[in-house]
């Protein structure tokens, strides 16, 4: 067999064997809750307000919303956060050591947030969907557009976590990273529609993934009326692909040589040097 081919099935089956250790880990499983009630309370916040004009309660607009956020947030700062931890402690040295052992790895790492990924969207929607009313009942429709949305926004997002993790310097500068985020989040018509905000900041919104991923699982999720709330009152299925397309190209062009120079550089001597600065900081 082919060597690489044999590593990257070694990483399918690592990545498969780490999600299913983090249902049996206390802290992973209380991380799934916590993001999951954090989801929740603005629903029950918002209840059934109507949204102006949509003939949806403000609920149902922002449960898909919410899920596409997760879907980015987890694709891109899991991916950096990994990638960032594991090069500090020393796991991509070792990784790196065995043949073909970074393919393994990397290959690994996907199927461990990609999974993490649709587990922390599926328990939100498990419970949201019994709070808000009008979300999820387009049967086979929805099926078919989440078939492509879903995978399209992870392959838009994974690798861009992978670039962001190989070029920081530590876990704590993507922890930093996390407040910009959060910011994007906030004018990403995730809790309210983009049509509210300035121009200029729909501009803004629609060059990044997050907000056509909660665009794409709103046009899955919602009824067809609710389209009156979105910019030209349009699911614009074409520009949802076309922008997660661009970025997943991108992100896989960029990735594979940044992650080559990363993997280049690391080494015993710089590892230790990085321990030695974590101990002064400490100190």
């Amino acid at each position: 067999m082919n060597p690489v081919w044999y590593a990257a099935r070694t990483g399918l089956r690592r990545g498969w064997t780490e999600l299913k250790q983090t249902f049996t880990s206390g802290q992973d499983v209380f991380g799934y809750v916590l993001w999951t009630v954090l989801l929740i309370v603005p629903l029950f916040l918002v209840g059934d307000d109507p949204l102006e004009g949509a003939g949806i309660s403000a609920g149902a607009f922002m449960l898909p919303s919410m899920l596409g956020m997760t879907l980015a947030f987890t694709g891109m700062m899991t991916t950096a956060q990994l990638l960032a931890t594991e090069r500090e402690d020393g796991t991509l040295l070792r990784a790196k050591a065995v043949p073909h052992g970074m393919v393994g790895h990397l290959v690994g790492k996907v199927v461990m947030v990609s999974g993490t990924a649709v587990v922390s969207m599926a328990l939100p929607f498990a419970v949201g969907v019994f709070m808000v009313d009008g979300v999820a009942q387009r049967g086979g429709g929805a099926l078919l557009t989440l078939v492509w949305v879903v995978p399209l926004g992870l392959l838009a997002t994974l690798p861009a976590g992978a670039v962001i993790g190989s070029l920081v310097t530590s876990p704590r500068t993507v922890g930093l990273l996390m407040l910009p985020v959060m910011g994007l989040v906030v004018v990403s018509g995730i809790y309210f529609p983009l049509t509210e905000l300035p121009d200029w900041l729909q501009l803004v919104a629609q060059v990044f993934p997050v907000y056509w991923l909660g665009l794409g699982l709103r046009a899955a999720l919602l009824p067809a009326e609710a389209v009156a709330a979105e910019i030209g009152e349009s699911w614009r299925y074409l520009e949802t692909a076309g922008v997660l397309g661009a970025w997943a190209v991108a992100g896989l062009l960029l990735a594979p040589p940044v992650l080559r120079r990363m993997a280049r550089r690391e080494s015993g001597a710089a590892m230790a040097e990085r321990h030695r600065k974590a101990m002064q900081r400490v100190g």
